[in-house]
């Protein structure tokens, strides 16, 4: 049986300010205020694991750590079926750049990989993701969510962030970047993993 949440406010180990509008926005319904690690000051912590479920551990059990606060982290990515699962968890590490995060540098070379191998369409990917919730005690629960569907290209849409505008999720013909970023967090990865979440501590 996991652990119900009590209190009113969480710690999301997150330096993404878009990761955090959508937390904030999907734990509002039970009066749970979030705060972000940067507004903490919180340094980010090195992740070492190779698994998405080990590196959010490292986030959540750090800033729960480092506050005293329950602490929520998401390590997400998008896997490539063709790629034998690649980014995965490297999702961003492949946009990292002297001078930041480059997604659309990201998008190209996984295109040219794809079509480096003459990958056959539908190139089937899945978004994933995984969330830690942490409480300072070291307890801590588990949720996943997985979003199936494909990559395309060229890129289309300018909403959402990352991948987004390569990737069409299964049942649709737009790709998330093509989608209102509202509608897109009904049906996401994080909006599944977040559904066992609530269901798992909130309800």
């Amino acid at each position: 049986m996991t652990r119900k949440f009590v209190g009113d406010r969480v710690l999301v180990a997150t330096h993404n300010a878009g990761k955090l509008e959508e937390m904030a926005h999907l734990l509002d319904p039970f009066g749970v205020s979030v705060v972000g690690a940067a507004e903490m000051n919180l340094p980010e912590p090195e992740e070492t694991e190779t698994t998405f479920v080990g590196n959010a551990r490292i986030k959540a059990h750090a800033a729960a750590q480092a506050t005293g606060l329950p602490a929520l982290s998401d390590d997400s990515g998008i896997q490539i079926d063709a790629l034998n699962g690649a980014p995965g968890v490297y999702t961003a590490d492949w946009a990292e750049t002297l001078n930041g995060r480059d997604f659309v540098m990201a998008m190209e070379r996984t295109h040219r990989e794809l079509e480096a191998i003459h990958a056959p369409s539908p190139r089937t990917a899945q978004f994933c993701c995984t969330l830690v919730l942490a409480w300072p005690d070291g307890h801590d629960e588990v949720f996943e969510g997985i979003m199936p569907g494909q990559v395309i290209w060229p890129m289309r849409g300018d909403q959402g962030h990352g991948y987004d505008p390569i990737f069409v999720p299964d049942g649709y013909d737009v790709t998330f970047g093509e989608m209102d970023r509202w509608e897109k967090n009904k049906i996401s990865h994080r909006a599944k993993a977040t559904a066992k979440l609530v269901a798992g501590c909130f309800d």
